[in-house]
């Protein structure tokens, strides 16, 4: 399950989306699916605004994995640019919002570790 970066841009608070990715997770939960949480990507379109407000979710969505007991798929940290913090290599994105097909594979072979 990912969510997240569409709140921020619409303008919900983020206690409130994390609020709803937690309602998310349980229901899923009771429903009897095997839940995971992808944390939320840089933005590099939305770099500087948005970063405080994906770090403080990627937070709140840590926190909701740990305490649901499900894994969390670490999206953010497997495509930041470690020389441009908050955002994407410009080889991992088409437009600055999404991942390509070369961020895809990263995430595949680095991001996607399930029990």
């Amino acid at each position: 399950m990912q969510g997240g970066i569409n709140d921020i841009v619409q303008g919900c608070a983020v206690e409130q989306a994390a609020q709803n990715l937690r309602a998310m997770v349980r229901r899923g939960k009771e429903l009897g699916l095997r839940v995971a949480l992808c944390d939320v990507l840089p933005w590099n379109n939305g770099w500087p605004d948005a970063e405080p407000k994906i770090r403080r979710l990627n937070a709140l969505i840590s926190e909701i994995a740990r305490d649901e007991a499900v894994p969390l798929l670490p999206f953010h940290d497997t495509l930041e640019d470690p020389d441009n913090p908050g955002r994407m290599r410009e080889e991992w994105t088409h437009e600055g919002d999404h991942p390509n097909e070369v961020g895809y594979r990263r995430l595949a072979e680095r991001a996607f570790r399930l029990p």
